[in-house]
């Protein structure tokens, strides 16, 4: 058993080099893909759905309502970013029950990945949200001397987010990888179950913690009482 994905190599040539982080990570955007598209190639409206539509409709509603107690307004603008992140990482998890599969998310790379793109992300929606200057202004507030901590801040919580979901999802990873030299039959069976529900939870801790970095960006606009429909849809 490797510990990370990254010491699986498929193919290499020269500097090149195809490991199963690479390829895993591929197929599991892949298949979302395809499984969101076979989902909702025919949606119904009516009181006859497929089992796919209520399970869709399940997993979106409950979503939208956990961006919403996070204290996001209108939790749809924000849905296909924040679901995106909570389905990978779920999905990649899930796949510990094939065997021979190693989730990409047991890598720093994608760990890393992810957390780069919530730090793309939270900047984008404030900029939408509030335009490039009043964003940009905040960095400076409430003093220009909070200006370089502003900076450090959003720094270091991108490496928070990185090293968070690695180290949480590398320890039972390494945790299974020694029971499997002690006892190889029911403690290694055990842990596995314990990593599908870990992994699951990290899915919705990431996401979560996405969301509320958003939603402080969000929160220090400005919103008149001239102007009540600021919030509305």
């Amino acid at each position: 058993m490797h510990l990370s994905p990254d010491q699986i190599v498929f193919w290499h040539y020269g500097w090149l080099t195809l490991n199963a982080t690479i390829v895993y990570t591929w197929a599991l955007m892949l298949l979302l893909v395809i499984g969101s598209r076979l989902v909702t190639r025919k949606l119904s409206t009516g009181q006859h759905r497929s089992r796919w539509q209520n399970v869709l409709e399940i997993i979106v509603v409950g979503i939208q309502q956990q961006i919403a107690e996070v204290g996001l307004p209108q939790p749809a603008r924000y849905l296909g970013f924040l679901g995106t992140l909570f389905l990978f990482i779920a999905v990649a998890n899930l796949g510990t029950m094939i065997p021979g599969y190693e989730p990409p998310t047991s890598s720093l790379s994608t760990t890393t990945a992810l957390a780069l793109c919530v730090f793309v992300a939270v900047p984008l929606f404030g900029i939408r949200d509030r335009g490039v200057a009043a964003y940009l202004k905040s960095y400076a507030q409430p003093t220009i001397i909070m200006l370089p901590f502003n900076i450090i801040s959003e720094l270091s919580r991108t490496l928070a987010l990185a090293a968070r979901l690695f180290g949480n999802m590398m320890s039972g990873v390494m945790i299974l990888g020694i029971l499997l030299t002690v006892t190889p039959f029911v403690f290694p069976v055990l842990m596995t179950v314990l990593g599908l529900l870990t992994g699951m939870v990290q899915a919705y801790i990431f996401s979560i913690l996405a969301a509320v970095y958003i939603a402080a960006v969000l929160r220090t606009r400005d919103i008149s009482p001239a102007n009540p429909a600021a919030d509305s849809p």
